[in-house]
């Protein structure tokens, strides 16, 4: 390789360096204008993906009706949650329903954005780690979002394994996926980052 072609290879990868470090650490803000924040409307359904719990799954041996036995929310998954449902309130969205998995740290995403309104649905749960349980739920689940037609918009802080199911998108924690059941099934309509 020439000089000149090495030194070209050297920028390159400096800026691309660079880039990818400002990317990592530009922070990213719900109170940011999106234009998926329009497509909030009657009938349609966003699926999140519960807020920041460190780790992947459950310990062993964890108990549903034991959250101390749980993988839940840190302090930046509770602003996390807090900041989703300021959000759907500084945008004005009516929500009709809130559903969420029986586990506490999607129970504490929907309680703390949306307090007082969180219904429990097993449709939702977690099928990490169990999959004799994922078709079940997921027609169970699709059936839900497919019935729903408001009014308003119906929220429901689930788990990435059933995001991606239901959506074929693979969200990061406190994000959100704008869907909408149509004749043809599910249909994606947006996103809400974190």
């Amino acid at each position: 390789m020439s000089r000149g072609r090495r030194a070209l290879a050297v920028l390159v990868a400096v800026l691309v360096a660079v880039v990818c470090t400002v990317a990592a650490w530009a922070p990213v803000a719900w109170a940011q204008p999106s234009s998926d924040w329009n497509r909030l409307v009657d009938g349609v359904v966003v699926l999140f993906r519960h807020a920041n719990a460190p780790g992947t799954g459950d310990p062993p041996n964890f108990k549903l009706d034991d959250c101390s036995t749980q993988r839940n929310l840190d302090e930046a998954g509770r602003a996390q949650a807090r900041r989703i449902g300021e959000q759907f309130r500084a945008h004005g969205v009516t929500v009709g329903a809130v559903l969420t998995s029986q586990w506490c740290r999607a129970q504490d995403t929907a309680e703390l954005a949306f307090p007082g309104q969180r219904r429990d649905e097993p449709a939702f749960n977690s099928f990490f780690g169990r999959p004799d349980q994922r078709e079940r739920q997921i027609r169970e689940a699709t059936a839900l979002i497919l019935r729903w037609r408001g009014p308003g918009v119906m929220v429901v802080t689930t788990h990435q394994v059933n995001v991606t199911a239901l959506a074929r998108i693979d969200p990061v924690s406190g994000e959100g996926v704008i869907v909408r059941g149509t004749p043809n099934g599910i249909d994606v309509l947006g996103r809400l980052s974190p």
